[in-house]
């Protein structure tokens, strides 16, 4: 009996040994692992069906293996150790993105019914083996190994997406492929491009060349982004950028051959200073207009709607609106396969708007009571130049003010998912992307170690994301996704420091089933993502490992409070302005703050390494924080 509850003790060990090294994100929906690892010591070949797509895919994974191994891997072999296979009859549970991944000592099997469903396992796949295999360079004197495992994996919502905002600061077209490059490795398969805005207009639209040539260009500031001294016109307006027409075919394809889709976002009526800076007849309201340059131009009260301090919206009244709009969609649309153009429609500063004649004419001819009705025309109207250039619109939910017509879609980004419930019972398709759960510019941490920004968003809080939440039909949610402004975001290190690691918390809401989610699982999976991200030269941000600092009044001083976000973390601190490490004070129960107290300064470790950044914080803040 002791001798079979040992070999039970030692089973479970080596199970529960295997399962840590099965760090997959986002959680597949059934996992089972096995006993021992596929190494690759040596030359090794990828089988694959005989299929374009599928050939692609091998022939990348096996670059991809060669770069990092040193082993000369090959792709098209009768048989060989790694084998991609599409599904000769279709297994109806993996759909269009599901996979098999089989990994045993003897090989490695991928079957899907889709070349995309292949192209995901081999992302699994990728998750089993060391973090140098995301590297850029060979790694020597590595044990090239993948955990025995059996996975069946399909996605619980067709529509899993990221947005980048191009517009408050310019990227690349290297730099948004390395973007795309970053997103597939967690399964999100749509791009939302944000290409306009009051700040620049990033695609070159050949009916109207101006767009560009002075709509993509500001004057370069740095600092905190809406609290810049108005540009000067005489300081030289070239810091900015756009995309020609021949770089989106590269960027549609870059993307498609990695099963992405890239939805163009042209915002109007509002948020289009950088349009009417080049084309001032598009406005309402006569006079000279500029691109934004970071300054301040518009008041967003915490109710009601949007003041504008000048005039950033499209005039709904004027023809000559929708005669532009008629020929930019259409060029858009030419250029984006995607079935959705996605048209904007939030906050539009009507303050302009109620001072026109030329609408309030339109309001009289129209039978228009109010500004949202206005706003209902115009979206009317543009839904139909969208329709007719063969595509779908979707626009944020203030489309919905005044009456939504049918067939448009709504991203739901309020707080609260109003939108969300009054699309669901208008009948309207719902991509979920509400602002407290997905935003990713907000601060991931406590404001003094984090750019500041107007909120904040924990990866805590954006794992329990419900993109289903009652009251809302299911069945008309397409999916969600997560979004990153670019306002604070200047570059590229800093835009991977703001969507990784938390991007993984919505990729696994967005693909896993509800069930097989876990908190502490997840943020050990996490850590063990990030020497991968180390390996790709991906910047990424540290705050899970930093706690909430907090403060309460007691009739005796200031008591801190540390809370921190993940489990496993000691917390040291120091209140004698020096600084802290694992041999000072840890923080184990609110702490009372000496009376003469001037700096506090925190320091965090986790299984005896330091994890967290060095936290100061003046006591003056903490005396704030206690109000």
């Amino acid at each position: 009996m002791k001798r079979i509850f040992l070999l039970f003790v030692l089973f479970l060990f080596f199970a529960v040994n295997l399962q840590s090294q099965v760090n997959i994100i986002p959680q597949p929906v059934e996992m089972k692992t096995g006993q021992g690892f596929f190494v690759m010591n040596g030359p090794a070949s990828i089988t694959h069906a005989a299929n374009p797509e599928v050939k692609r895919i091998a022939d990348g994974l096996a670059a991809r293996l060669t770069k990092t191994t040193g082993f000369n891997v090959t792709a098209g072999a009768s048989s060989g150790q790694i084998s991609l296979n599409l599904n000769a009859a279709a297994d109806a549970r993996l759909g269009s993105e599901g996979y098999q991944l089989k990994v045993a000592p003897g090989g490695v099997q991928i079957s899907a019914n889709t070349a995309a469903g292949l192209f995901w396992g081999v992302q699994s796949f990728m998750q089993l083996l060391p973090a140098e295999v995301e590297g850029v360079d060979k790694a020597d004197g590595l044990e090239w190994k993948a955990p025995a495992v059996e996975i069946t994996d399909y996605p619980r919502f067709g529509w899993r997406g990221l947005m980048l905002d191009v517009s408050r600061h310019f990227f690349t077209k290297e730099e948004v492929k390395r973007f795309i490059d970053d997103m597939v490795k967690y399964k999100y398969n749509l791009l939302h491009f944000h290409l306009t805005d009051d700040h620049g207009w990033r695609v070159e639209i050949k009916s109207y060349p101006k767009l560009t040539e002075v709509g993509a260009w500001r004057v370069k500031k740095e600092g905190r982004f809406g609290t810049f001294t108005p540009a000067d016109p005489s300081e030289p307006r070239d810091y900015g950028g756009f995309y020609t027409q021949n770089d989106i075919r590269d960027l549609v394809q870059y993307a498609r051959e990695r099963y992405v889709n890239i939805l163009p976002e042209i915002d109007v009526p509002g948020h289009s200073l950088a349009a009417i800076a080049s084309y001032p007849e598009l406005v309402a309201t006569p006079g000279k207009y500029y691109v934004s340059s970071g300054e301040k131009f518009m008041e967003w009260p915490p109710k009601g709607h949007f003041y504008g301090l000048i005039d950033n919206a499209l005039n709904p009244a004027s023809e000559k609106v929708y005669q532009f709009l008629d020929k930019v969609f259409g060029e858009i649309a030419q250029l984006f396969p995607f079935d959705y153009i996605h048209m904007g429609g939030d906050e539009t500063a009507r303050n302009f708007w109620e001072k026109s004649a030329e609408i309030k004419a339109l309001m009289q001819r129209e039978n228009l009571k109010n500004l949202d009705e206005v706003q209902a025309y115009f979206v009317t109207r543009v839904n139909k130049i969208i329709n007719s250039k063969g595509k779908k619109m979707i626009g944020w939910d203030e489309i919905l003010d005044g009456g939504l017509t049918k067939g448009a879609a709504v991203m739901s980004w309020r707080a609260g998912n109003a939108g969300a419930f009054k699309s669901s019972k208008a009948g309207h398709e719902i991509v979920m992307t509400p602002q407290d759960f997905v935003y990713l510019d907000y601060m991931q941490g406590d404001v003094l170690m984090e750019p500041r920004v107007y909120a904040s968003l924990r990866m805590k809080k954006a794992y329990v994301f419900d993109p289903t939440p009652a009251g809302v039909d299911p069945k008309l949610v397409k999916g969600g996704q997560a979004n990153v402004w670019t306002e604070q975001i200047y570059n590229l290190r800093h835009l991977q420091y703001m969507t990784w690691p938390r991007a993984m918390a919505t990729s696994e809401v967005l693909w896993s089933p509800a069930g097989v989610r876990n908190w502490n699982g997840f943020v050990d999976r996490v850590e063990n993502h990030l020497p991968r991200l180390q390996e790709a030269g991906t910047k990424y941000g540290v705050s899970m490992y930093e706690p909430d600092v907090r403060a309460n009044k007691k009739p005796n001083g200031i008591e801190l409070v540390l809370v921190p976000e993940i489990e496993g973390l000691s917390m040291h601190y120091s209140f004698d302005n020096s600084y802290p490490d694992e041999h000072y004070p840890r923080y184990t129960a609110p702490v009372l703050v000496p009376k003469d107290a001037e700096t506090l300064r925190i320091l965090t470790y986790k299984n005896g390494g330091q994890v967290g950044r060095i936290i100061t914080v003046p006591v003056s803040v903490l005396k704030e924080r206690a109000k």
